[in-house]
């Protein structure tokens, strides 16, 4: 792929501190409203003890917004692709807030979570092609089906202090990287470093022990966007690092679900049963926990840098980090059983 003109390190820089300090500005201001209509009371499925206000999503969805499709007006790149994807993310947030204050029926949720993702996959240009040797239809098919994995995803491993952190910064950090190269279109890296510095600003009213969930206005649209950015890193050629970054939240998710469907357990209804819970039930701490998953994921960045560097590595890359990732499950997996060993 012939790489894209990269943007200048200053503008970013700025950028990135723009959404940061929106995104905690919005925090400061909406925090006592939704500690009055959106707490998030606990129950046996909860990783927190105390009621917790949810909803901060909202103040990063917003910043992303604002200051990603402002960045893209000012610099003439806002596409109609961007202007379908921002628009796609505040219509998921407005989805998700309706849910956390009103709890929605699995099928409303799923068939208008369908709906947003098909919107987009339509949006794609036509030549932006992962899996070339498929037919374009059938392409677009799976991304509608990978698109709503992304979405539901985020959304089922939102679920500790700091993991939509640990997860998202980094990525999100690295598509940003990625476009500054000139290997990311201009106006999606807008999005990655928007996205990227709305969750810094979240973080730290996020820090074990949470002061402010994301909630599902939050995790939704994140996933979506995650997932947006993640599938046009893989048109421009970069399939196996488009794999390889969000490796963890895919290896985690995806084996709960399965191992949940053999069960035959009903899968939209919430649990504890993914490895970082079993990791919190086996007395690993929550900082503990995400530390984990951030140093796994400084690993997987450089797996996917090399593949990027080297595209003959693509094979073995991808193997490394579904061992690398999966040593961490294992570890989480076994928390109890080396806690009871001592």
């Amino acid at each position: 792929m012939m790489p894209f003109p990269g943007l200048d390190i200053l503008p970013a820089v700025l950028g990135v501190a723009a959404a940061a300090l929106v995104a905690a500005a919005l925090i400061l201001v909406l925090r006592p409203l939704l500690q009055r209509y959106a707490l998030a009371i606990p129950n046996r499925r909860s990783a927190h003890r105390t009621p917790t206000p949810q909803g901060g999503g909202i103040a990063v969805i917003a910043a992303t917004i604002v200051v990603g499709g402002t960045a893209a007006v000012w610099l003439g790149v806002a596409t109609p692709l961007l202007v379908i994807l921002l628009a796609v993310a505040a219509a998921l947030a407005i989805l998700g807030a309706v849910d956390d204050i009103r709890p929605l029926g699995p099928a409303p949720r799923f068939g208008l979570q369908a709906l947003a993702v098909l919107i987009l996959a339509v949006a794609m240009p036509a030549d932006w092609r992962a899996l070339p040797a498929l037919p374009l239809m059938l392409e677009r098919a799976l991304l509608v089906i990978a698109g709503l994995w992304f979405v539901n995803l985020v959304n089922f491993m939102d679920g500790l202090d700091w993991m939509t952190v640990a997860e998202v910064v980094p990525v999100a950090g690295t598509l940003a990287a990625l476009g500054l190269s000139g290997l990311h279109p201009v106006h999606t890296t807008l999005v990655a470093l928007a996205l990227f510095g709305a969750m810094l600003g979240f973080a730290p009213f996020n820090r074990p022990v949470a002061r402010l969930f994301l909630g599902d206005v939050g995790s939704l649209p994140i996933g979506l966007l995650l997932g947006a950015l993640l599938y046009v890193l893989a048109t421009q050629g970069y399939f196996a690092a488009a794999l390889i970054l969000p490796m963890y939240y895919l290896m985690d998710a995806t084996i709960t679900l399965l191992k949940r469907i053999l069960r035959r357990e009903r899968v939209w209804e919430a649990h504890r049963q993914h490895f970082y819970q079993q990791a919190v039930d086996g007395g690993m701490t929550a900082m503990r926990i995400v530390v984990h998953v951030f140093a796994l994921n400084v690993v997987l960045i450089a797996l996917a840098v090399a593949t990027i560097a080297y595209p003959g590595f693509n094979i073995v890359g991808v193997i490394a980090a579904i061992v690398v990732a999966g040593g961490v499950l294992w570890r989480f997996a076994t928390a109890k059983r080396r806690l009871t060993a001592r």
